[in-house]
């Protein structure tokens, strides 16, 4: 087909009808009048927002209505698109291109025929295979079904404690929302951290901001068993390294990822991918001749590294259910990957990263540069707060790899700079150029990201070279000799300092820096990095070769120091 709207007539089956299957359809209509376009969708629910499902429990949206605001009736009056909820496609055959289709309200099934199939099948919640499970009262969160039976259960059991298992974005978004309707909320976390998405000394933040929010966090914590009676569930049981431990709760969501709902794919013959969702090309065809897929269920490519990828996220699945929709009628959008761009509201703080972590461009083989710049969101005259940015740099190149950013007001912006510098393939040096908003009210002068480029730049272009908290460590305990200079005033180091270091003011730093040895490796810090740079500069200028900038200053090494083991 073309895009023009004057090919021959095609039939199009879409099974699945939320973010990737309804975007698919609406742009293939936009492109033609001539196609038949049927989705069938299994739920009752259609084109929903999933990651707005917490938010209904919480009370913060009134009606589970505001989340729903397409129906099957307005598809086909605003695109002639026939919807038909309460059908389940159960099985493909490829070959003579027809699907069955199962009426779950009669139990009966039929054939239909196709030119061109949409799977969109988006994914399966993970149930750890534990005792217990299934038990009333305890629930997934992926439909607003879903989210209608939470908030029932609450409202009739006047339930008073909420086990949340899993610390992943619908946990968190679940946790907070939970504590706001008036529960205890406990979180079990089998990993070292909430939020494992982020490097450990980003996630160890949204760890002390949990718990400063009542919320009782326990990581490296397994869930072994549910306990519930015919009533509903009473309590679980988790084992983290002290043993065996009850949690009572009248109320367990369970929260700890999704799979790829593959299954038709599987028995269509289609290929998956290495990561275990759909392999596609870039126009989202799969393996099989005239199937597609997009949304949750595709595996998508690393905008940095280029290798596949599965990220389920709704910006991404609207992407490529549109990218799918104009290739089906012959339009030439094609999909060019993805960063992982997301971000989560924690209480008042805003947590989302993009592109690589330090962790995983050390994986890639990337030898990087790592910089925790903490700044004002906003001039602290007009209250600003601390926003703490991570960025993760390309030695070799310049190239900016990934950012991860936590603040109260301003992350989202910041992180949205950031992925669109990444995409572009900016250099480091490049991020102090752009030409950014300022207002006294929104911004600081030199923004976050302004310092960010221009710390990364001087780091791996110039001659202040940066040391994270955890190359400190590692190289001192590897036995390598490292002379650590605090240059704050004796009221900050009063409040702690780094193990070793010594302290000279760097109002003192030139007459004193006798007392230091030129030979020796020295780092410098501060609270934040911005003393600490001023002291490097000094050392520098007197002859010493080899000084560097604590990253994020003690502040962040503290952090460092918290999230280990």
């Amino acid at each position: 087909m073309t895009s023009t709207g004057t090919a021959t007539p095609v039939t199009i089956v879409v099974v699945g009808s939320v973010a990737a299957g309804t975007s698919a359809a609406a742009k293939a209509r936009r492109n033609t009048e001539s196609a038949r376009i049927t989705i069938y969708e299994r739920d009752h629910d259609i084109s929903y927002s999933g990651c707005g499902l917490p938010y209904f429990v919480g009370g913060a949206v009134a009606s589970i209505d505001a989340l729903t605001p397409r129906t099957p009736a307005w598809f086909a009056k605003r695109y002639g698109v026939d919807v038909r909820t309460g059908h389940e496609v159960v099985s493909v055959d490829a070959a003579a291109r027809t699907v069955e289709v199962r009426d779950l309200a009669t139990g009966e099934t039929f054939t239909d025929t196709y030119d061109e199939l949409v799977l969109a099948t988006g994914v399966h919640p993970v149930v750890p295979a534990v005792p217990g499970i299934p038990a009333p009262g305890v629930f997934t969160v992926r439909t607003p079904q879903d989210a209608r039976d939470i908030d029932a259960w609450i409202r009739d059991r006047d339930a008073r404690a909420a086990v949340v298992v899993g610390a992943g974005y619908i946990g968190l978004e679940m946790a907070e929302q939970l504590v706001h309707r008036g529960l205890d909320v406990t979180v079990v976390e089998a990993l070292p951290h909430a939020m494992a998405r982020l490097d450990p000394d980003m996630s160890a933040r949204v760890d002390a901001q949990l718990r400063a929010h009542g919320v009782d966090l326990r990581t490296r914590t397994a869930l072994t068993a549910v306990e519930a009676t015919a009533d509903g569930v009473t309590g679980v049981v988790v084992r983290d390294g002290a043993g065996e431990a009850r949690i009572a709760a009248d109320l367990v969501v369970v929260a700890v990822g999704v799979r790829p709902n593959t299954d038709l794919a599987v028995q269509a013959g289609v290929r998956l991918g290495p990561t275990g969702a759909i392999a596609v090309d870039r126009r989202q065809h799969t393996s099989v001749a005239h199937v597609w897929a997009a949304g949750d269920v595709a595996e998508s490519f690393d905008l940095v590294t280029g290798e596949p990828a599965w990220v389920p996220l709704g910006s991404t699945a609207n992407k490529t259910g549109r990218i799918l929709g104009d290739a089906i009628t012959g339009g030439p959008l094609e999909h060019r990957g993805i960063l992982g761009t997301s971000i989560v509201r924690v209480f008042d703080l805003g947590v989302g990263g993009t592109g690589l972590t330090e962790t995983a461009a050390r994986a890639a083989g990337y030898d990087v540069e790592v910089l925790h710049n903490i700044k004002p969101d906003r001039p602290e005259y007009l209250g600003g707060r601390p926003l703490v940015i991570k960025a993760v740099a390309d030695r070799a190149t310049g190239r900016l790899l990934g950012a991860q950013v936590i603040g109260s007001s301003g992350a989202d912006k910041r992180l949205d700079v950031l992925a669109t510098a990444i995409t572009f393939g900016a250099d480091v040096a490049d991020l102090f150029h752009l030409d950014l908003a300022y207002s006294p009210a929104f911004a600081t002068t030199k923004d976050p990201v302004h310092y960010t480029g221009m710390a990364l730049d001087g780091a791996i272009h110039g001659r202040t070279p940066l040391l994270t908290p955890a190359e400190l460590v590692a190289r001192r305990g590897a036995g390598e000799t490292i002379q650590v200079v605090d240059v704050r005033g004796a009221k900050d180091r009063a409040q702690g300092y780094v193990d070793g270091s010594v302290h000279i003011p760097l109002a003192e730093l030139r007459e004193r820096a006798a007392e230091l040895d030129p030979a020796l490796v020295t780092v410098t810090y501060c609270n934040k990095g911005v003393t600490g740079n001023a002291g490097q500069n000094v050392l520098r200028n007197l002859g010493f070769d080899r000084v560097y900038n604590l990253s994020g200053g003690h502040q962040n090494y503290r952090a460092f120091v918290e999230a280990r083991p």
